[in-house]
């Protein structure tokens, strides 16, 4: 790839996953597992518990994505293969734990593009607080991964065959 596309790229990555980042610590400083409980009025305390833990594994990718991304892009040379692998990462670390968290407790529904819904569902009734939040940065998730879909596998495959 040119350095023009990978410095794009890494440029794309740093704006969604700022944006995603302001987003989810926004709501984790006003969120509690409480308020969570007071908004839906069920007893849920260990699955908005594992709710909070996911947001906040999301939270510190994210914050550590945006963090290599921005020394890429403030660096004096653009330096293309750490830029690629910062990539890699980010796909393999921010988006892949977005759509398939460590704990289950919500999923991508594969059949939600032919849907034009959202694509995360839940495990169990979620308040309409934290729906709304999932569903604000998984429209960035989305296409934050539709571009870096190269380095799930086509990225790797280069990396292996050079050595």
């Amino acid at each position: 790839m040119g350095n023009s596309l990978v410095r794009g790229q890494i440029t794309l990555a740093y704006e969604t996953l700022n944006k995603i980042s302001n987003t989810v610590s926004d709501f984790l400083n006003e969120t509690t597992i409480s308020t969570l409980k007071a908004e839906k009025e069920e007893e849920k305390e260990g699955y908005y518990a594992d709710l909070l833990v996911s947001l906040r594994r999301i939270n510190v990718f994210c914050d550590e994505g945006k963090n290599s991304c921005e020394v890429i892009l403030n660096g004096n040379t653009f330096r293309k293969a750490a830029a690629e692998k910062t990539l890699f990462w980010i796909y393999h670390n921010c988006i892949e734990e977005f759509f398939n968290p460590r704990i289950e407790n919500w999923y991508e529904d594969s059949r939600a593009a032919y849907t034009g819904k959202n694509a995360i569902k839940f495990a169990c009734q979620v308040p309409d607080s934290l729906k709304t939040m999932v569903a604000t940065i998984e429209g960035p998730f989305q296409n934050i991964r539709e571009e870096l879909e190269y380095y799930e596998t086509d990225y790797q495959t280069k990396v292996t065959q050079t050595k």
